[in-house]
């Protein structure tokens, strides 16, 4: 596999730092039990959803016409998801992240954009104890805006002249696209396929082969 050079290697969250999603699915079925709502969710549901904005998640699952109660119903969930995390001393992280992250924090600077709520980014830094190697990172709960846009923000404020961004789903690569940004594919995570990549990883180990610096 031919090597990729960047001065700034961006990661997602779900589906390809880790997996939540046998956390997470009895937490957002109980959330919705407690708002009316009889919603069946389970790991791969979730594995279908997570990537997409907050409120976009809410239209696609909570069965209710007032869009006001769909969003609440998602705030429950992530509420109760992330006590939920914070109980558990499960390791949902991907097999050889950690030494990966060192490795390649030698090459480059490390990054996170996510469509994620706030604080769920400092969650994983503080639970995994690799925050240190990240430079930067910016979510869709900081400011209301989409990965494509945060992308952008994120390379502007850290002076990247070639970002690369690493997801797992199509709409991962949609915003590369709109962010003129490289995309790598982490075919370990969530999304069945995508329709373009620079490389593509089958294992988050593989990233240590193929990233150097510039």
């Amino acid at each position: 596999m031919n090597k990729i050079y960047t001065d700034g290697l961006i990661f997602d969250m779900d589906g390809t730092i880790w997996d939540n999603t046998p956390v997470f699915a009895p937490s957002w079925q109980r959330a919705c039990k407690d708002m009316g709502y009889n919603v069946e969710f389970t790991p791969d549901l979730l594995k279908t959803l997570f990537g997409k904005t907050m409120t976009e998640i809410a239209d696609a699952c909570i069965p209710d016409e007032d869009s006001n109660k769909r969003y609440a119903t998602l705030k429950l969930c992530e509420e109760y998801e992330m006590n939920d995390l914070a109980k558990s001393d499960v390791d949902t992280t991907y097999q050889g992240l950690a030494a990966v992250l060192k490795e390649l924090k030698k090459r480059t600077k490390l990054f996170i954009v996510s469509n994620c709520q706030s604080g769920y980014i400092e969650t994983f830094l503080e639970r995994s104890g690799l925050g240190y190697l990240f430079d930067d990172f910016i979510c869709y709960g900081d400011n209301g805006l989409g990965k494509a846009d945060n992308i952008k923000a994120l390379a502007a404020k850290n002076q990247l002249k070639h970002p690369v961004y690493i997801g797992d789903i199509q709409g991962d690569k949609d915003a590369c696209d709109k962010a003129g940004v490289d995309f790598i594919w982490a075919a370990y995570g969530y999304g069945k396929s995508v329709d373009g990549y620079v490389a593509k990883v089958n294992d988050i180990k593989e990233l240590g082969g193929i990233i150097d610096g510039i």
